[in-house]
């Protein structure tokens, strides 16, 4: 797919982190062009992983959502960049135009959807009483933290980043907090078994109940309208006045499959982050892209892959193409442990571990001979040198990483020369 540069104007559909960061680059690279942000949420472009962690703590942790803001109301006045609040509802390729919920429309040079991903819900009887929760935007918080200064006990339906971030918030406020996981461990899908482990016993130790392998049958209400308990699979009931759904999100791919753009598992884009139209991109947790180092077509929620997407886009856009080759990276923050992870661990078939500590260790995780990733868990300074060995290509041999003493910081002082990955 090839594009002309300079558009004289480009809309972005989606104001959360990579609709922001689209409109921010392009500013930042000199683009003299018309640039709308839609968003459907009547608020500045905020912080989303706050969202799970401090900003429900109370108002002892943070009080206003000024404080989750990324830019204040005067930047985006200062660098001309026009924020409207509605609801995109079509998508006119052959005229370039959006048409938004209140009848108003928008023409565009270039159009880039970051349309984001919504929470999944259950499909269970009770689904829709109150104090039934998903979170994904600061309104969902904001009922969330509501709802939790209330509530007794909770029940968090998944034992993903969100459930657990969640559960670890709300038993340190105090709450009762049981974990209800399909699966046979938490974090199932995203890191190894020595790490998940570690939460479990983490979890376990906070005070957490944790129940794995098991399903959900029903919410059952107090008989005005409100949860007042979830029925297991196995038919046992849980005592619950609140209860949070973390089973993962769906992409919001509806636009730009009624505009006919291909949708395979979120929008179908290039290694440039284009779609089948030369004229729209599609960025961040809706996108479905080829990953460099493996090949394989992946759709990546983190605000790393949101950033780092519209960065792409902007630079596209004023004149430097290139394809996407960011090395993934993540973090979660749970009690006293912070979990960071570089690159991507699936399909892998061989682990190391480094570290004695079972609280500050590091997960090797191999394909053959190649490094693929690492997850550290209270060993910052091996991320950082994770990031880099993966970002240039030279990570250890799984024999290597098995020897007496290896380090990764050693490893990487060996292997200096060459381009490093960001680590910022």
């Amino acid at each position: 797919m090839a594009v002309g540069t300079h558009p004289e104007s480009v809309v972005i559909v989606g104001a959360g982190q990579g609709g922001y960061q689209t409109a921010a680059s392009l500013r930042e690279r000199g683009y003299p062009g018309r640039i709308t942000l839609i968003g459907a949420e009547d608020t500045l472009p905020y912080e989303r992983p706050p969202l799970s962690k401090a900003y429900l703590k109370g108002p002892e942790h943070l009080t206003a959502d000024e404080h989750l803001w990324l830019r204040p109301a005067e930047y985006y006045a200062r660098q001309s960049i026009d924020l409207v609040t509605g609801v995109v509802t079509d998508i006119d390729p052959a005229a370039r135009r959006v048409r938004l919920a209140d009848g108003s429309g928008y023409d565009y040079g270039h159009l880039v959807l970051a349309t984001g991903a919504r929470p999944r819900t259950l499909d269970v009887p009770g689904a829709g009483l109150r104090g039934v929760h998903t979170l994904r935007s600061a309104r969902d918080a904001a009922a969330l933290r509501a709802s939790l200064a209330a509530a007794r006990g909770a029940v968090v339906v998944g034992a993903g980043f969100i459930g657990l971030e969640f559960a670890a918030a709300a038993r340190e406020s105090g709450r009762e907090v049981t974990v209800v996981e399909a699966l046979d461990r938490p974090l199932a899908r995203v890191v190894s078994a020595r790490t998940a482990e570690h939460f479990t016993r983490l979890h376990r130790r906070e005070g957490t109940r944790l129940l794995f392998g098991q399903g959900v049958a029903a919410l059952h209400g107090d008989g005005r309208g409100h949860v007042a308990a979830v029925e297991l699979a196995d038919g046992r009931r849980l005592p619950a006045d609140l209860v949070l759904i973390g089973v993962g999100v769906t992409p919001r791919t509806g636009l730009a499959a009624a505009a006919g753009l291909p949708v395979s598992g979120g929008i179908t884009v290039d290694s440039q982050l284009l779609t089948a139209d030369p004229h729209i991109s599609a960025i961040g947790d809706c996108a479905v892209f080829p990953e460099a180092r493996s090949g394989d077509r992946l759709r990546l929620e983190s605000v790393q892959n949101a950033v780092g997407h519209a960065q792409l886009v902007a630079e596209r856009l004023t004149g430097t193409p290139r394809a996407y080759d960011e090395l993934p990276w993540f973090w979660s923050d749970q009690f006293s442990t912070t979990v960071q992870i570089a690159g991507l661990g699936h399909g892998h078939d061989t682990e190391v571990v480094l570290g004695d500590d079972p609280d500050a260790f590091s997960v090797l995780l191999f394909r053959g001979e190649e490094l693929r990733a690492v997850e550290s868990v209270n060993r910052p300074a091996d991320h950082l040198a994770a990031r880099r060995l993966l970002g240039r290509g030279v990570g250890p041999r799984p024999e290597e990483a098995a020897a007496p003493g290896f380090t990764l910081k050693a490893h990487l002082a060996r292997h200096r020369e060459g381009p490093v990955a960001p680590v910022g």
